[in-house]
């Protein structure tokens, strides 16, 4: 199955946390950040948002949490920005490494998201692409990616239209996004192996939802297709505030170095007490 040293990971205390309704301290979000920071366990962690606080409450302290941490060996980290606005608050920080927008496929989402169409939103993506140049580097993530519950047209040809014009505007790194856990093993490895033959020259990550009981079966299905970059969060927690209601949770980010049998300082088993601790108050 190839090197297996080649797969990076990502967690995403961000996507984890963003909807749960009692506010998390800011200073326990920042020793978290740090405990993964040191953890050894990923290479990429997204963190944060500037996002407006009325719509997303939790994440009205991003500016401060990135203020009080430090990086930790190679990893990166990436928040994730809405609109011109976001992208001008990030552009501050030099210890980002990306910005990420969430770009949706599916029209009625984008709407939900980032109250704008899908073309709407794409002159945004240039919009922050052009004010980016001396800053982090802009990321896209393809919401809604393998599909939506809103009866929106997919079909592979929409997703790779999207991706051709993206990538045409300077977009070089992309998540692949099973927002509302839509996404069967098949279709993860269709779309990813899809992905792989018609675009060079472009990273590519996936960020799946998904019941546990199916998780590994598409973590396999992804790395089978050629995906060597996973995302996931601590014991398999999030999931976006404005999809559909009845919300799927990550892949566990402790099933992902498992997996991946990532030689680490920090134990999973410790990351998940760490995240408990954390959220204590929404257990």
């Amino acid at each position: 199955m190839g090197n297996e040293n080649q797969v990076q990971l990502v967690d995403c205390p961000r996507d984890a946390i963003q909807g749960m309704q009692s506010f998390l301290p800011t200073e326990k979000k920042v020793g978290y950040i740090r405990q993964l920071l040191a953890s050894g366990c990923f290479d990429f962690i997204d963190f944060g948002s500037f996002v407006s606080p009325k719509a997303v409450p939790q994440m009205a302290d991003t500016a401060e949490v990135i203020q009080q941490i430090e990086k930790k060996g190679l990893t990166k980290l990436i928040a994730i920005i809405a609109n011109e606005k976001g992208a001008a608050l990030g552009k501050k920080y030099e210890l980002i490494d990306y910005l990420g927008y969430p770009f949706s496929i599916s029209d009625t989402f984008q709407r939900r998201n980032t109250n704008r169409s899908t073309n709407e939103a794409f002159e945004t993506v240039i919009r922050c692409q052009e004010s980016l140049s001396n800053g982090p580097e802009l990321m896209v993530y393809l919401s809604m990616a393998f599909g939506n519950p809103y009866g929106d047209h997919w079909d592979e040809d929409i997703v790779f239209y999207w991706v051709e014009k993206l990538a045409n505007v300077g977009i070089r790194k992309f998540s692949l996004a099973d927002t509302t856990a839509e996404a069967t093993p098949a279709r993860i490895e269709e779309l990813f192996s899809g992905i792989q033959n018609n675009f060079s020259g472009m990273e590519w990550s996936i960020h799946l939802h998904s019941r546990v009981e199916n998780a590994l079966l598409k973590v396999e299905a992804a790395y089978r297709a050629g995906c060597r970059i996973f995302e996931g969060a601590m014991m398999g927690y999030g999931g976006c505030p404005f999809a559909q209601d009845d919300l799927v949770g990550n892949i566990p980010s402790e099933l992902l170095i498992d997996r991946f049998g990532r030689q680490v300082s920090t134990r999973p088993v410790e990351l998940m007490e760490a995240f408990q601790q954390l959220i204590h108050h929404e257990l």
